[in-house]
């Protein structure tokens, strides 16, 4: 599928959690691999916690790698589909908007703390009518409180709109390892390098070889998590050694590709 797509089908039914029994809910679903939640919205963001498994969730932005005990913020209204690497269990609370000024207001891949976690499993078991200052609400005020403060993480792939990067990205996407330089695409879209690169500072923020490095490392994130071994997704990527792709992969997150999902 191109990096920029999601799967065009009609809209899922409203949820019980859409209809505002609290501020805050919790929801415990568990999805099995290669399982897909197609393109949906809520009018409540949500904080999308996978306690095991990985998770490729895309929107219009862009696309994140969601692996086991990190979490994704949705803001209420953006549309995003979900699709499961592996077996999923999946945990989500969904706060309304109006529940704090502080919540966050952009889609972002973030880290979850211990604390965090315990209070997005303890909203699985509370019930959708608690009262605001009973023992419950407290709970869902001090993670509301909590997701406040979430941490970024750099598991993001934005996705450009012009058609010409569009192009690029897609290809590069698909094909990982490819290496066409710059100059190569310069004389394949017949338009001037710099051309290039100020469109992808514009729509991306990022350079042409940013943009394909954070691709690679996503992809390897998705391989590994299907148990790909490292040098196989080091060849894959287009990287000349495990040990090229190993510096790279711990410039970016700060540990080994093996060390990431212990």
């Amino acid at each position: 599928m191109p990096a920029n797509s999601i799967m065009p089908t009609p809209p899922l039914p409203p949820q019980s959690h859409d209809r505002r029994p609290a501020a805050v809910t919790g929801k415990s679903t568990d999805y099995p691999a290669r399982h897909i939640v197609r393109a949906h919205q809520h009018p409540t963001n949500q904080l999308i916690h996978a306690v095991h498994g990985v998770m490729v969730v895309s929107s219009s932005s862009g696309h994140w790698i969601v692996p086991p005990t990190r979490g994704i913020w949705m803001p209420a209204g953006t549309e995003h589909q979900v699709r499961m690497i592996g077996m999923v269990k999946m945990r989500t609370v969904y706060i309304w908007p109006d529940a704090s000024p502080d919540l966050p207001t952009e889609c972002k891949a973030v880290s979850i703390s211990s604390l965090l976690r315990e209070l997005i499993l303890a909203a699985m078991n509370i019930p959708g009518d608690y009262l605001p200052n009973s023992r419950h609400g407290r709970v869902m005020q001090l993670l509301i409180d909590e997701v406040a403060l979430l941490p970024t993480l750099p598991l993001h792939l934005p996705h450009p709109s012009d058609p010409r990067l569009l192009e690029i990205c897609d290809t590069l996407a698909d094909q990982p390892d490819d290496a066409s330089t710059l100059k190569h695409w310069s004389e394949r879209l017949e338009i001037d390098t710099k051309t290039i690169q100020r469109l992808f500072a514009r729509e991306t923020g990022m350079t042409f070889g940013q943009w394909r490095q954070q691709a690679r490392l996503l992809k390897a994130l998705e391989l590994l998590a299907g148990g790909e071994r490292v040098l196989d997704v080091a060849l894959q990527l287009g990287y000349d050694s495990p040990s090229a792709f190993a510096t790279m992969f711990k410039r970016q997150f700060g540990t080994t590709p093996t060390g990431f999902f212990e």
